[in-house]
This record gives C-alpha cells, sequence and structure tokens, in this order.
C-alpha cells in the first residue's frame, strides 16, 4: 500500500506545482506557511480557487483589468474590497475558464470563500495586509442535503447484480463473469466498513488478516487505522482472494506485473483505479436503484447511516468513518438524529394502557 500513496503523493506535489507556478509569486509563501497544518490534496484544491479568483480578477476587476495572474503583487491585495469580493461570490455561480464553462452551487461558492478567507487571513495575521477585507464576506447559507443511500432491499439488490446479473442485459452479464468475485468483494467492503473509494483502492493483500477479521487502510492525511469487517465480508474477499484474483496472476505470471500485491486489481493485472470502482458501482447501482444517483461516498453513507441507527452511538460512527470532527458526523447524520429523539419521546408513557 505504501508504494501507491507515495504515487499518489507525488502526483498531487507535481500537479500543485503546476498549478503554483501560474499564480502571482508571492503565494509561494502561503502555500509554504499552510503546509504544516495542511495536506498536499488540500493546498492543491487551494491552488485551484485561487487560481480561479486571480482569473476572475484580471478579468473582471478594472484595476487588474488583462493583466497577468502572475504579476500580481501583494500591494494590489490591498485595492480589492469587500465589493469585488461579493463580486466574485456572484461570478461563481457560471463562469468561462480555460475555455469550458462552470458552475458553482452553494457548497462549491463556500470552498472556494472559504479559500479566499484563508488566503487574506494569513498575509494579514503576518502583517503583510494593513486589513483583511475577506473577513468581511460571509459564506452562502448552506441547505441541508438529504442523506441518500441504499434501503436493505437495494442493499440485497446491488449485491445479486454483481453476483448474478440480477436484472442486466446478456451482454453486461458475459463481460460481468470475468470480474464477478472482485466486483461482489468491492461492493461488500464499501458496504460493510464505510471506506472511502480512495482507501479501497489503495489496499494490499497484506493488509487484510482473514483470521481477525481486520484490515489496515490508510486514511486522509497519511494516518493508518485498523477497520474490521463482518463474516459476509470476510466471505466475499476470501472468495475473490482465493479464487478469481489468484487464477488472474497465474494467467500473467510471465508478464511484468506492475503492482502485484494491490488486493483489487484490472483484468490488466494492474491496481485498479478510482475511477474504475465508481464505474462499477454505478453499473449495478443503475440496476439496484435506477432512480438514485449512487456512487461510492453513497455506499459510505450507507453504512454510517445502518452503524447510526443501530448503536446511536455518534462517536463511534465518527471513528469507524475516520471522522476528524465529530461535528461533521452529526452535520451529516443529523436527520436520523431526530429519529432517535422521536423513539426517545415515545420511549416513556406516564400512563400504563389499561
Amino acid at each position: 500500500m505504501a508504494n501507491y500513496f507515495k504515487e499518489r503523493e507525488k502526483n498531487v506535489n507535481m500537479r500543485l506545482r503546476e498549478i503554483r507556478d501560474t499564480l502571482p509569486e508571492f503565494c509561494e509563501e502561503f502555500f509554504v506557511g499552510i503546509e504544516p497544518q495542511t495536506t498536499s490534496l488540500t493546498r492543491l484544491n487551494y491552488a485551484y480557487d485561487l487560481r480561479i479568483f486571480f482569473d476572475y480578477l484580471v478579468k473582471r476587476v478594472r484595476a487588474f483589468r488583462d493583466a497577468d495572474p502572475r504579476d500580481l503583487t501583494l500591494d494590489d491585495m490591498e485595492k480589492i474590497t469587500s465589493t469585488h469580493l461579493e463580486n466574485f461570490m456572484e461570478y461563481l455561480t457560471l463562469y468561462e475558464f480555460d475555455g469550458k464553462e462552470f458552475t458553482n452551487g452553494e457548497r462549491g461558492k463556500a470552498r472556494k470563500i472559504s479559500t479566499v478567507r484563508s488566503f487574506f487571513k494569513y498575509y494579514f495575521n503576518k502583517n503583510e495586509l494593513s486589513a483583511n477585507v475577506a473577513a468581511k464576506i460571509s459564506l452562502p447559507k448552506q441547505h441541508d442535503k438529504e442523506i441518500i443511500r441504499l434501503e436493505r432491499h437495494e442493499i440485497e439488490k446491488i449485491l445479486n447484480a454483481a453476483e448474478d446479473g440480477e436484472g442486466m442485459s446478456a451482454h453486461q452479464r458475459k463481460i460481468l463473469l470475468n470480474t464477478r468475485a472482485r466486483d461482489v468483494a468491492i461492493l461488500s467492503l464499501l458496504l460493510g466498513t464505510g471506506i472511502r473509494v480512495s482507501e479501497c483502492v489503495g489496499l494490499n493483500v497484506t493488509d487484510v488478516d482473514f483470521d481477525t477479521n481486520a484490515f489496515t487502510v490508510t486514511r486522509k492525511g497519511g494516518s493508518r487505522a485498523i477497520l474490521y469487517f463482518n463474516d459476509d465480508v470476510k466471505e466475499a474477499l476470501r472468495y475473490y482472494v482465493d479464487g478469481e484474483r489468484k487464477a488472474l496472476l497465474s494467467r500473467t505470471e510471465k508478464l511484468s506485473v506492475p503492482d502485484p500485491d494491490a488486493l483489487f486489481l484490472s483484468l490488466q493485472v494492474k491496481r485498479i483505479c478510482v475511477r474504475a470502482v465508481e464505474n462499477l458501482v454505478k453499473k449495478y447501482a443503475a440496476v439496484a436503484s435506477p432512480l438514485k444517483k449512487i456512487s461510492p461516498h453513497k455506499l459510505r453513507s450507507t453504512y454510517g447511516t445502518n452503524l447510526y441507527r443501530a448503536t446511536g452511538d455518534i462517536y463511534m460512527v465518527a471513528d469507524v468513518l475516520g471522522h476528524r470532527d465529530v461535528n461533521t458526523t452529526k452535520k451529516h447524520y443529523a436527520a436520523i438524529e431526530q429519529d432517535h429523539r422521536r423513539a426517545a419521546a415515545k420511549a416513556v408513557t406516564l400512563r400504563e394502557d389499561d
């Protein structure tokens, strides 16, 4: 697993370097300053957001019109007003960048404005800006989104679709023959443990201990955690590892396998990628629940919902899902918390039934 995550980290850092080269030179201090508190992926997202912000400045703000974003200075940041930032929020609704059209909803706007606020706050705290105009900008109000998840009968249907092609065309069932055990194992693991898709594709065979029903994942930020799976997941994993996976490796033993330790392999005998897992989830979910847009993250939500309903312990859910802040978990599962409160109200009666 270490090699996979090192390679991913290297690719993120290379992309970050490319984006930073398109930003004003003074931004380097910001990225160096926040490095100890942030992951490389967070810094990359900051870089993407700032690139849009500076592109907005040179396109829409008269003082910077037609300038090269790389030539902007901290003195130029002193010219920015709260009105400019409010207009930037409106600009994010629909804008063009690099010949493509983009839109943002409440959450997309909130993330980009948060980046700009962090950016101005950093230089203000370093006494390199005389004022923090971004602090005056309120984030757009975000409405709570309903948790999209699979119900119990839909979980059975998605697993049945992967196991025997239930509800699929003859052509789809023919293709399924080559990856049936792998796909069932992936779906079972996602639904039975709630791990992220990035954690799933990063697993090695040696990360799984069938004797203790445990496996080790690398969380966001690089920390390692030991998680556990039930017997249903164990059966699916073991069937895949001892059967389909072993057969695939034996058929290609004379070939150079780039990542032979990877738990989940593609038919090209490479570590399966995030996009491939997203596509297989989408394929089987279209059979199980055609009206819901199901992604690997929705399978994670399904597990979190079921665990919370079974235990009522929000701290346990936060720990198992790897949420650093329990408030993140509370926000996602607030609706279920209301169900618990309603149940609590009915649990205590004042009069016994006659």
